[in-house]
């Protein structure tokens, strides 16, 4: 986007698949007032997301999912990662109707209510995706097995924790994407107004 503080010298559509990738010539302001040198970035457009973290306050209990990603097939690590319910935002479709649908269909459970948490740009050196984060009350009595679309070759194993464990696996490396360690780490500090909220 052209504006005072910055100057697009060219733009160019480099690949279009699932996602692309844009990439640009440009200027921006400087600190100091003056122009930086011409800059070549790539910026890889994927859309934007939503994702939320599934909290049960009677049980004390967090709703955690297990899927296969191809990002961290050459991180030495397991490529299966412990994530939250998420999905990408569709035109005309706001991030709370995303993560409603998303629970439904990734964990089989309705949110009940829904507290904001933030929104947050995942990687804006090389991509515009930013997620919107939420924490929503669920009954997670009967949370478990295996969901997903078929369709979208989803295979999303679903299981429950309670809150201290979901804690414990931060520590030790177990959970390892940005947006459960955020909405975790939040609700240990949200979670005895959630629970006189909720309960």
């Amino acid at each position: 986007m052209q504006s005072d503080d910055i100057n697009i010298l060219d733009h160019q559509l480099a690949y279009q698949g699932f996602f692309k990738l844009e990439r640009y010539h440009l200027r921006h302001r400087l600190f100091n007032g003056n122009w930086s040198q011409p800059l070549t970035r790539e910026l890889f457009e994927r859309g934007h997301a939503a994702a939320v973290l599934p909290y049960d306050p009677d049980r004390d209990e967090v709703i955690l999912i297990e899927q296969f990603r191809v990002g961290a097939i050459h991180s030495g690590a397991n490529a299966w990662l412990t994530e939250i319910v998420a999905g990408i935002i569709e035109p005309g479709e706001t991030a709370e109707a995303v993560v409603r649908r998303e629970a439904i269909e990734e964990s089989g459970c309705p949110l009940q209510q829904l507290e904001p948490i933030c929104d947050y740009f995942v990687s804006p050196g090389g991509t515009s995706e930013c997620i919107s984060l939420f924490c929503g009350r669920v009954d997670a009595t009967h949370a478990g097995g295996i969901h997903g679309r078929i369709d979208e070759g989803e295979d999303i194993r679903v299981f429950t924790v309670p809150f201290i464990e979901a804690q414990t696996m931060i520590n030790d490396g177990r959970i390892n994407s940005a947006s459960p360690i955020m909405a975790i780490q939040w609700l240990s500090l949200n979670r005895d107004r959630l629970k006189t909220l909720w309960l």
